[in-house]
């Protein structure tokens, strides 16, 4: 049973348990420097939906902007992990 859960997670239990409160600690302290909060994101998801009903085929364009600007980053980071992981 241990071995399976090990398997699912990608580490032992405890290490991924302080990999996420690591993280979820870096993440709130960046959301904090910025004001956001979690409703702040999720309004945001809302307006964007809203937005992207009410006006039509722009919408659709701004939708492909944030598709692309994020792409930019992701990308290139995705690649960059997956090279470092392949040296292994």
């Amino acid at each position: 049973m241990s071995g399976s859960l090990t398997r699912f997670l990608g580490d032992t239990p405890f290490r991924v348990f302080l990999k996420l409160v690591i993280v979820s600690f870096l993440v709130g302290v960046m959301m904090n420097a910025f004001g956001w909060t979690p409703y702040d994101i999720l309004f945001q998801i809302r307006d964007f939906f809203l937005h992207l009903w009410n006006m039509g085929f722009r919408a659709i364009d701004r939708f492909a902007a944030y598709l692309l600007l994020g792409a930019a980053i992701v990308v290139p980071v995705f690649l960059v992990l997956r090279l470092l992981s392949y040296r292994r």
